[in-house]
């Protein structure tokens, strides 16, 4: 379960977001713990209540790219609400309980309709190139790959941990193959302060990575 004061801070970010749109204080709180609940669900190590925080603290750097900050924040909510590594259908199923959670909170169809399509962007980490608000969510959801030497040692352990269930071999195989394809990319980020601050180390980190597997 998340900290009492990480789930504070997040709860007051949540209800910030929702302010402008007039939500009832008791439908929002309920609407936290379910969101709470979600991502407290076993098995989940890195897809956490943490990993929302640092997104939205990233969001909040990056917020002057985006056409749609509450969309963007919205879309950080729930875009890995539904988490299972052994299913291929998680961004469809998060982007389906967004829709459910958002309209019964009454927040306008226009709105839900950029949230639902932020998320199923995070499938394949992909943005236009006018899509400011998906290049805004997705650089936020990869700033962990830029992290420094001991946290991403962490993330990278607890995506071993999500994919318990695979053997060690097969696990490597997988994970090198995403991680090759990031390398692969002109660019992992595409806001100018993340390209600029952010994609050296992502790459160092990601290359050191590839290093580990092959040693294992």
């Amino acid at each position: 379960m998340p900290t009492e004061n990480l789930t504070h801070i997040l709860f007051s970010n949540w209800h910030h977001t929702l302010q402008p749109f007039g939500v009832e204080q008791v439908a929002s709180e309920k609407a936290f713990n379910c969101l709470v609940a979600a991502y407290s669900t076993p098995g989940r190590y890195y897809h956490t209540l943490k990993h929302i925080d640092q997104v939205l603290s990233t969001i909040e750097i990056l917020q002057g790219y985006t056409n749609n900050l509450a969309a963007v924040q919205l879309a950080a909510w729930f875009h890995d609400v539904v988490y299972d590594t052994e299913a291929q259908d998680n961004e469809e199923r998060s982007a389906d309980y967004a829709f459910e959670l958002l309209s019964n909170l009454g927040i306008p169809e226009s709105t839900i309709t950029i949230v639902t399509r932020l998320i199923l962007n995070t499938k394949n980490h992909q943005a236009a190139v006018d899509d400011y608000d998906s290049q805004v969510l997705l650089d936020a959801d990869l700033a962990i790959l830029a992290t420094n030497l001991v946290q991403y040692p962490e993330y990278a352990h607890a995506i071993r941990q999500e994919y318990g269930w695979v053997a060690q071999a097969e696990y490597i195989t997988g994970r090198r193959q995403v991680l090759e394809r990031l390398l692969q990319r002109s660019r992992i980020y595409s806001t100018p302060l993340m390209l600029e601050f952010a994609e050296p180390s992502a790459r160092g980190n990601i290359q050191a990575e590839i290093q580990s597997l092959l040693s294992d």
